[in-house]
């Protein structure tokens, strides 16, 4: 048996303890009475004197109320087939993992803020395939293209500064690991996700831009950073900085220019990322909402079969049993009185 909501199973314990607790009351205000007065009296005043009826009503409903509340966890077992088309376009993320993603000017890091940004991007995406490249001097696929975004989020958690051992950053290596790992000649549309400062060290973007434009790949770019630049903290207390080669502190600028000129070449979409304002919904919203969709993929999958109705109409059925069995002890309470 498995539950379609789970965490309303923490509901039962907390029925049971306020039953327990109406009984405990209804015991304490008994002894209470028979202190107080003689059986013949209490015979007398009893609201309910069917000890017996008052017992069984406390258990038919204790039980029809947990038994509705074990329905809201919808209760499953058993499952049938059924066809799932999924429809989406391919995106590859492509996430700059050089050092100049230390930079604090994005808190606590460029890197980390580019990973939430990630996560939420990934939350929004429903039957898109999606990879991810971590690019530094080089560019490295991580996770290759998948409908399976629990392990594109466990790679994308993995990701460091550092993560690929040749430094610098190389935009067209980016790039170019991104295209292997994209179909030719898909009815869907194709998109690369850049994530990057922009700077750009090595490589040259004129021949990959060409070779972009001819499949009609759209590059989107979030740029991070700020264009006065931030330094390099290399470590969490922030007292040592990265140097060049002259001992010089270096300083990480971020560089629009390239970016806006790569995207604007290939008819995708440039944001710039903000502390507060990343740009995911941005690229959701201008990037890839217009995009053309094709079916991707079409196969059979499990669906569990919903049991909850018959917990739920025994639940009910006894709470109206409860009600139903009120009525003899109303009957002796006015046989009595007479």
């Amino acid at each position: 048996m498995s539950f379609g909501a789970p965490s309303l199973l923490l509901l039962l314990p907390l029925v049971l303890a306020i039953h327990l607790f109406a009984s405990l009351v209804l015991l304490h205000k008994k002894q209470k009475l028979a202190r107080m007065f003689s059986s013949s009296h209490r015979d007398r005043i009893r609201q309910q004197p069917v000890p017996e009826l008052n017992l069984l009503r406390m258990m038919l409903s204790t039980l029809g109320i947990g038994l509705v509340t074990f329905a809201l966890s919808r209760p499953q077992w058993g499952y049938t087939w059924r066809d799932a088309n999924r429809e989406g376009l391919d995106l590859v993320v492509a996430i700059d993992t050089s050092n100049s993603m230390r930079a604090n000017d994005f808190t606590p890091t460029r890197l980390q803020r580019a990973k939430w940004g990630v996560e939420d991007l990934v939350q929004e995406l429903k039957g898109d395939r999606i990879g991810l490249v971590a690019f530094a001097g080089e560019g490295v696929m991580q996770c290759p293209m998948t409908l399976d975004y629990g392990a594109f989020l466990m790679h994308l958690q993995d990701l460091f500064p550092g993560i690929v051992p040749r430094g610098g950053t190389n935009l067209e290596s980016a790039l170019t690991t991104a295209l292997e790992n994209l179909e030719e000649a898909t009815e869907a549309d194709q998109v690369v996700l850049l994530i990057t400062d922009g700077e750009n060290h090595t490589g040259d973007l004129e021949g990959v831009t060409d070779t972009l434009k001819d499949r009609g790949i759209r590059v989107f770019a979030i740029g991070v950073g700020t264009p006065e630049g931030s330094l390099i903290p290399l470590n969490q207390a922030g007292n040592d900085f990265l140097k060049n080669r002259m001992d010089e502190v270096v300083k990480s600028s971020l560089d629009e220019g390239t970016l806006k000129s790569l995207t604007s070449a290939t008819g995708g979409l440039y944001v710039r990322a903000t502390p507060r304002d990343f740009g995911v919904e941005a690229i959701l919203r201008e990037g890839l909402a217009p995009l053309k969709r094709a079916q991707l993929e079409n196969q059979r999958v499990q669906e569990m079969e919903e049991r909850y109705q018959i917990f739920l109409a025994l639940g009910l059925g006894l709470l109206f049993l409860e009600q139903v069995v009120r009525v003899p002890a109303l009957m002796w309470n006015r046989r009595r009185s007479v």
